[in-house]
């Protein structure tokens, strides 16, 4: 998630030389949260050291996908990264449900580290905030939640080579077949999604404020074809086609229309630099 959010996030607030001095409006909360995480002793965990180095034996530029195995690895190092393994801890003020500013609903992010073939980026998202629904074009992207409790609803496309208009409906719609629709807690699993499949594109919702790492392989570019776009969905019911193969009719709670629009307010993110263990 980090190349066209945050890329676009850049844009709107500047660049922030130092963690905590993002905007006033962020207030206590992140100042809190980013003084802890600015501790010269901290030491790189072998949890996060391990990530590093499978990403760069995974990840082997645009155009390719990881390996089963290569994915594999992967989830297995995020299933048992903590907190602490990102300069966290589950005790700052900004974690503790209710003490969301309620003006503010701004995601944060940070840089771990990123190259052309793959980064790691770190989401902080208030209680009620959310990453609206944006699609990874052309990327594999594998998300931890650290912390918190958060809604993720996914999708894909029904037929990812079609045009917007091989349905024949309003240029705007396409079909999507829903993915996922429930809430996640910090003790689950890491999710994985893949350039045509595993839910492709999707939103967060946090229920809880949350801390959500992504590995992104190849990160977003616009200049390489790789921009970020945003949808908003509408149940399959509403568009209804004759020409959709039974499936979709039968089993329309499992199917949406998807309408490309413009970036919206909402996904405006704050971006702090990354003061905590990096690995190299």
């Amino acid at each position: 998630m980090e190349g066209g959010l945050v890329d676009r996030g850049r844009e709107r607030v500047g660049h922030v030389n130092k963690v905590g001095y993002v905007r006033r409006v962020i207030a206590k909360k992140r100042k809190q949260l980013c003084r802890r995480v600015r501790r010269p002793e901290m030491s790189v965990s072998n949890t996060l050291q391990q990530l590093f180095d499978s990403c760069k034996e995974s990840f082997k530029g645009p155009g390719t996908v990881p390996s089963a195995t290569h994915v594999q690895r992967l989830q297995h190092i995020l299933d048992n990264m903590t907190p602490e393994d990102v300069g966290l801890s589950r005790d700052l003020q900004f974690f503790k449900p209710g003490n969301t500013i309620k003006e503010n609903q701004r995601v944060t992010y940070t840089t771990v580290c990123k190259c052309d073939n793959f980064s790691l980026c770190l989401f902080f998202i208030p209680e009620g905030g959310v990453i609206p629904l944006h699609n990874h074009p052309g990327m594999t992207v594998l998300s931890k939640l650290l912390l918190g409790l958060m809604h993720i609803k996914s999708y894909d496309w029904v037929d990812p080579d079609a045009s917007h208009n091989a349905l024949q409906q309003p240029s705007q719609l396409r079909l999507a077949k829903l993915k996922t629709d429930k809430v996640f807690t910090s003790s689950c699993d890491a999710s994985v999604l893949y350039p045509t499949a595993g839910g492709n594109i999707h939103e967060f919702t946090a229920i809880t404020p949350c801390a959500v790492l992504d590995v992104i392989g190849p990160p977003y570019s616009k200049k390489d074809g790789r921009d970020c776009s945003y949808y908003r969905d509408h149940p399959y019911a509403s568009f209804p086609n004759e020409k959709i193969v039974g499936v979709a009719k039968e089993e329309n709670d499992s199917y949406a229309w998807l309408e490309e629009i413009e970036m919206p307010e909402n996904s405006e993110m704050d971006g702090i630099e990354y003061l905590g263990p990096t690995p190299s």
